[in-house]
């Protein structure tokens, strides 16, 4: 089916990563960042080059779109998604991708800052792309594929799919969002004019992979009243806020439950944040874990921890709240096993092995499949996140491409 393919995967990441659509966890406004919309403009104009008619950037900043069935079965509607922005972990102005043609497996040096170095020993994916055509930034900025990466490749199957008529499929929804890298990506959606049974994030990294399985996540956080006086008299009266907030990060396991001493299916605790003065003082926590009752344990721990460290400042105050973020969408999925054997099916006829993953974090599949659309994660290449290291395979890109189409094809196979 791809044989004489000219895929346009490629041109389009190219010209979406230079566009910043960094967002900002602080914000308070939705989307984060107006910028966001930029991309989101661009898309919709060229959606509606392609003939799509009703795409559209609604107010939020969420580009909907249809391609339109093509068969006379009673196919659900799917959706593929993918995110608009970029993390705030690094720079996403000014982005310069470079394409190291047929990648020789030596270590990648970035020009703009010759100390970035992606080395081979450090990346064992990227020993695999021996020969693929591998895209980085310049060094300054990360690069965007994620999850840029998965916005071109659902612009080339859209494109794919209205060309090729005699590939045969039912209503296909596409769906890009903001404020993904916030946790924030679905908030302002509105599911009943997205009209999605079923849906697709391409937001995963190593080729073949099929993720069914998140974090389940909460936020916490603990504020802390201490006794502010004039240094110069406070001697006995002064209770600083700040030193308490110290005491209890370093009060936490040092040597488990936290992102540097886990792995695999092992959740943790993690200040992400730390700000104050000596009258109050807040941490910023997220929790963790694959299964959503180890979170109640973790909360229970905070509490502990704060109130060990209180029993030595009686004059001190803090309270400890808890907020849920997004839940394991495994306990979605497994009611709908279809969703990922399809999956599956279609990247074994993209010609790659299928390989089911977990993710060490969420996605906006995440929380869409708790509010009505089953939602598992299909791989893009996008490796090295949120760095100035990120890297992406121009091959594993249209191996996405591949499988979008053959996955519409396979749902219109199995419809009634």
């Amino acid at each position: 089916m791809f044989t004489d393919y000219q895929y346009t995967v490629t041109e389009r990441f190219l010209r979406y990563v230079q566009i910043d659509t960094q967002s900002d966890p602080l914000s308070a406004s939705f989307p984060s960042t107006a910028k966001q919309k930029d991309l989101g403009r661009l898309l919709v104009q060229e959606l509606q080059h392609m003939g799509i008619t009703d795409a559209e950037l609604d107010p939020h900043g969420y580009v909907y779109a249809t391609i339109p069935a093509n068969t006379d079965k009673a196919v659900p509607t799917i959706c593929f998604c993918a995110h608009m922005d970029t993390s705030s972990d690094c720079s996403g102005a000014g982005v310069k991708p470079i394409i190291h043609y047929n990648y020789d497996g030596s270590d990648i040096v970035l020009p703009d800052d010759p100390a970035q170095v992606i080395r081979a020993s450090g990346h064992p994916y990227l020993q695999q792309k021996k020969g693929d055509d591998i895209i980085t930034a310049s060094g300054t900025t990360l690069l965007g594929a994620d999850n840029k990466a998965g916005i071109a490749a659902i612009m080339d199957a859209a494109g794919f799919l209205l060309k090729h008529p005699e590939v045969k499929h039912g209503a296909i929804r596409i769906l890009f969002t903001p404020d993904e890298e916030t946790g924030r990506g679905v908030e302002k959606l509105d599911m009943a004019k997205l009209g999605a049974q079923y849906g697709y994030t391409l937001d995963g990294g190593e080729l073949g992979s099929l993720e069914d399985e998140t974090f389940s996540a909460d936020a916490a956080k603990i504020t802390i009243d201490g006794v502010g006086i004039h240094p110069g008299t406070a001697k006995g009266k002064l209770v600083s806020a700040i030193k308490i907030a110290a005491e209890m990060v370093a009060a936490l396991p040092a040597d488990r439950l936290s992102p540097e001493t886990t792995e695999g299916r092992q959740g943790f605790i993690h200040p992400v944040r730390v700000q104050g003065t000596v009258e109050k003082a807040e941490i910023d926590f997220i929790l963790r874990d694959f299964v959503t009752q180890e979170l109640e344990a973790y909360a229970a721990l905070l509490r502990q921890v704060m109130n060990t460290v209180l029993q030595r400042h009686p004059q001190a105050s803090a309270t400890l709240q808890v907020t849920p973020q997004y839940r394991n969408m495994k306990e979605v999925l497994d009611q709908h096993p279809q969703v990922c054997a399809y999956a599956e099916e279609a990247i074994r006829r993209a010609g790659v092995t299928p390989l089911k993953m977990i993710i060490r974090g969420g996605t906006d599949g995440s929380r869409l499949s708790f509010i009505g659309l089953p939602c598992p994660n299909i791989f893009t290449g996008e490796m090295a996140l949120h760095s100035k290291q990120e890297y992406v395979s121009v091959q594993d890109m249209q191996k996405a491409v591949q499988t979008i189409v053959y996955l519409a094809q396979v749902w219109e196979e199995e419809g009634g």
